[in-house]
């Protein structure tokens, strides 16, 4: 009876041993590159299409802007240096037409006029880098700047010309 129980026991274990996968260190290093983790896709195949340094406007902002590509995709990228004021209730990052957004409105406020601008999407932190997807149906021939506006008070508090890098 311990003969037959040891056979059955030993079989049962080699039959579910010989179903488990084992995972080299080369098959985990792949699957952590694999498009299930965009943040590893984005950091390889990004290519830079313009940059500009963030000059302040209504408050202090500094840092610099990028707008990339990635996989027919186009985002605006915020550095690890990028600061702005935590004073606006409503901010959001925007594409502006003019290529001198503080320079082309006036102080204290430098007011933004519709129709010149496209929001991305609400500012996610107050400073260190970030990522906004910018829509396939935005011309980025037709935008010259990024900027951190306050929608509620029409502030704009820094805005960076974005050139060809």
């Amino acid at each position: 009876m311990k003969l037959r129980s040891f056979l059955i026991l030993s079989l049962a274990s080699l039959l579910i041993a010989s179903c488990a996968k084992e995972i080299s260190a080369t098959e985990n290093h792949a699957t952590m590159k694999s498009s299930n983790n965009p943040v590893v896709q984005l950091a390889q195949s990004q290519q830079n299409v313009k940059v500009g340094t963030f000059v302040s406007g209504e408050h202090t902002t500094q840092g610099t802007a990028s707008i990339i590509k990635n996989n027919g995709n186009s985002f605006l990228k915020l550095n690890q240096s990028f600061k702005t004021s935590d004073s606006g209730p409503d901010l959001v990052v925007i594409l502006h037409r003019s290529d001198n957004v503080i320079g082309s409105t006036k102080p204290p406020s430098y007011p933004l006029k519709k129709g010149d601008y496209v929001i991305l999407g609400r500012l996610q932190k107050f400073s260190g880098a970030q990522t906004y997807a910018i829509p396939k149906n935005i011309d980025l021939a037709n935008y010259k700047s990024a900027a951190i506006w306050c929608r509620k008070f029409n502030a704009t508090f820094g805005a960076a010309k974005l050139s060809n890098s």
